[in-house]
């Protein structure tokens, strides 16, 4: 009897013990799990899915300016991690969950294995039943804590709700949104090559057979397309002249190319070997544009017109016209002929975003030494067709000595500046006809003055710089219709209403003007906020009457974008991925919608260049009112910017649409060519699309680094490596 009764006491004994522990460690549970999971995606994976270390692709190969910043990148490397798809069995997502590696239970159990050493040594069987059934709740509890964490990843790379709708667009935009391959009416008949479905790929790569070799740009080294040009008058051959067929071979590197120099310290020097050109300097040195100095060049920070530094330029500009308000009411402002763009560079200490751009020309490589020090630049002259913007969209338009003849031909390269130019903005031009008296400066100055006068604008600031000994006058476009209206001669003429100002996309320049917008619902009416608080605010034009792209009205479209992209930045992107964000300084968003991912990124050291695809709904005007910039481009064909300019490429469901008109592998043949060795890429696509490029990303020896999907959307995040191909082609391009 006695010992029956010692027995049921035990048993009461281990079943309050046992109640009591599962209590806890379910209490335990929910109070873990009501906190937000941190940002690490390796937990989705076990330790056994991971490589013990992976190195930078470019390995030791990469030069650096000290011996740390090789270690600093492998150490922030993050490790290649491929995710399994939601569909995948419970089995497969049982594998994912990271088990404790000796399984002991949790804290305070140690005391009750002593308890039952001490009491139920006879009742082997029950202890092992008792001591089974702690086990299964713990590991309950830690399978309910791993299916929590998964849910909010899942949360961060593919946000749920309202957010997740963001992911794909309506067919809304196809009444309510006009693209730029409807409005540019004269624009050449888009290249609709076959799809690459259902084709077999190649993947044996050669280095392409160019005299560009190692800085070629289809589209602007088009060798057989310029010979047969007609006329070079108006600069038609620095112009777009694309090859027939894209090509699919892959740009060498320069001989001794290292990894380029961080920003801020990449505005000062860079690596002469990743641009090994010395014209410049020989034709420019004098005038503090560049210098060699060892292995590096040197850009002092002037320029032809500020010889003692940008700043102090800049500073003058704002002294001349206190109205300009550098970096509150001017933000976005287009630089004409930029030579290395110290203009611009140095811009960023006002808050101020440049697109800065000067042709392929004589001045060898002036915007590969912009982009190589970290500042926006593109290659585009100002010849016979429209600059690849919308109207009424730059607060500034700056010219230094930038060689354009305003004056001739009816002004029609001014009137190009006057569409750019918002209503109520400044043209700021520091030229020798300003403040000089030879007798071809006097012509030009008096041709000028009758040519801004009939234009309307109006003349607001003429000053000397005694410091560089150089002057500028400072024009304003008029805010309203009232000046056209009263001239006595239509000369330069009004455009025809029907002519479109946005349409941009191989366009023909005109010698006319259009009628400013006197409507709230156009763009151009209104003076943005003064930044930053443009940056966050929809569109004054926008109302809850008009449908968004994704499908809302569009102030809620506009905002849960907005918001869409500061959860996927801040969650995956900065703190998931193991990007060296420290080395990233050139972005690219191949596809903008709103401009959310670049707003994103407003507090990083970085630029981005959004991207509105032709046969896209036309929103970079709302891109531009935020304070952002951009340009319209076909992604059929190449890019016009030199090889290795880029840090990061964002492509958010692009490569699935582009698949409809052109082959995949010529786009990631270009993407190639615009990343650095050591550049990185993020796609976000469907399944299909994400799976051809991790094909296409392997056979070029990138590294992939992330792979994920969930309900036939993915996620691949790959990083160039150094790797070269050492055959060439054969016939010359």
């Amino acid at each position: 009897m006695q010992t029956n009764n010692r027995r049921s006491s035990s048993y009461c004994l281990k079943t309050t013990i046992l109640v009591f522990v599962a209590l806890c460690l379910v209490g335990i549970w929910m109070l873990t799990s009501s906190n937000i999971v941190p940002v690490d995606l390796s937990y989705l994976v076990p330790k056994s899915e991971f490589k013990d270390k992976v190195p930078m692709p470019f390995g030791d190969k990469l030069g650096s300016e000290n011996d740390g910043s090789a270690s600093r990148d492998a150490k922030n490397t993050e490790k290649t991690v491929r995710y399994k798809s939601e569909s995948e069995s419970d089995k497969t997502v049982e594998k994912l969950v990271e088990k404790s590696k000796d399984g002991s239970p949790a804290k305070g159990n140690d005391d009750l294995n002593d308890t039952f050493d001490d009491t139920s040594r006879s009742d082997d069987g029950n202890d092992a039943m008792t001591e089974e059934k702690i086990k299964e709740s713990e590991n309950e509890v830690e399978r309910l804590e791993s299916e929590k964490k998964a849910e909010q990843t899942e949360k961060e790379v593919f946000p749920t709700g309202d957010q997740s709708e963001l992911l794909k667009e309506t067919n809304s935009q196809n009444g309510a949104w006009s693209t730029q391959a409807v409005e540019s009416k004269n624009e050449e008949e888009v290249q609709a090559s076959a799809s690459s479905k259902g084709q077999k790929v190649s993947y044996s790569w050669k280095l392409c057979n160019t005299t560009a070799r190692a800085d070629y740009i289809p589209c602007l080294d088009n060798v057989a397309a310029i010979k047969k040009l007609r006329s070079t008058k108006h600069y038609e051959h620095r112009e777009r002249h694309c090859p027939e067929q894209a090509p699919t071979c892959l740009v060498p590197l320069p001989d001794g190319y290292k990894q380029p120099i961080e920003w801020p310290r990449s505005r000062e020097k860079v690596w002469y070997n990743n641009v090994p050109h010395t014209k410049l300097v020989e034709y420019k040195g004098h005038q503090n544009w560049v210098k060699v100095s060892g292995e590096y060049l040197i850009f002092p920070g002037g320029g032809t017109q500020f010889k003692h530094g940008a700043l102090h330029y800049i500073d003058f500009v704002q002294e001349s016209l206190p109205d300009i308000a550098w970096g509150k009411r001017s933000r976005v402002i287009l630089d004409v002929g930029c030579g290395v763009a110290s203009f611009g560079g140095y811009l960023f200490e006002r808050d101020v975003l440049t697109m800065s751009f000067a042709p392929k020309d004589e001045h060898e490589a002036q915007v590969q030494f912009a982009l190589e020090r970290g500042i926006p630049a593109i290659l585009a002259v100002m010849g016979t067709k429209r600059l690849p913007f919308p109207s009424k969209v730059f607060d500034v338009v700056h010219c230094a000595r930038c060689r354009v003849p305003w004056h001739i031909e009816g002004g029609v390269l001014l009137l190009e500046l006057n569409r750019l130019l918002r209503p109520g903005g400044y043209f700021v031009w520091s030229a020798t006809p300003v403040y000089q008296k030879l007798p071809e400066d006097v012509g030009i100055w008096q041709a000028m003055s009758e040519l801004t006068r009939s234009m309307c604008w109006e003349m607001v600031a003429k000053r000397k710089d005694k410091v560089n000994n150089v002057g500028l006058a400072i024009y304003r476009k008029p805010s309203d219709n009232s000046c056209y209206d009263k001239r006595a001669e239509e000369n330069p003429p009004l455009c025809q209403e029907f002519d479109d100002p946005d349409a941009a996309w191989n366009v023909p320049l005109q010698a006319c003007m259009h009628r400013l917008p006197v409507y709230s619902s156009s763009h151009g009416v209104q003076w943005p906020d003064k930044w930053p608080l443009r940056l966050e605010k929809a569109p004054y034009w926008f109302n809850s009457s008009q449908i968004g792209v994704y499908g809302k009205p569009a102030p809620q479209d506009f905002a849960a974008d907005y918001e869409h992209w500061k959860h996927v930045v801040s969650r995956s992107y900065l703190n998931g991925m193991g990007i060296n964000w420290s080395a990233v300084r050139n972005v690219m968003d191949m596809r903008s919608i709103y401009g959310g991912f670049a707003a994103a990124l407003r507090d990083m050291k970085v630029w981005v260049m959004n991207i509105v695809s032709i046969d896209a709904p036309d929103t970079l005007p709302i891109i531009y009112e935020r304070g952002l910039f951009g340009m319209y481009h076909d992604w059929c064909q190449s890019f016009n910017t030199y090889p290795r300019t880029y840090d990061l490429l964002h492509a958010d469901h692009l490569f699935s649409k582009l698949k409809k008109r052109c082959q995949l592998t010529p786009v990631i043949v270009e993407v190639d060519r615009i990343l650095r060795p050591g550049g990185h890429l993020i796609v976000r696509d469907n399944v299909g699309t994400i799976s051809e490029i991790e094909n296409l990303a392997k056979s070029l020896h990138w590294e992939i680094h992330l792979m994920y999907s969930k309900d036939n959307e993915g996620l691949l995040y790959a990083q160039k490596s150094m790797w070269r191909p050492t055959n060439v082609e054969t016939s010359t391009l």
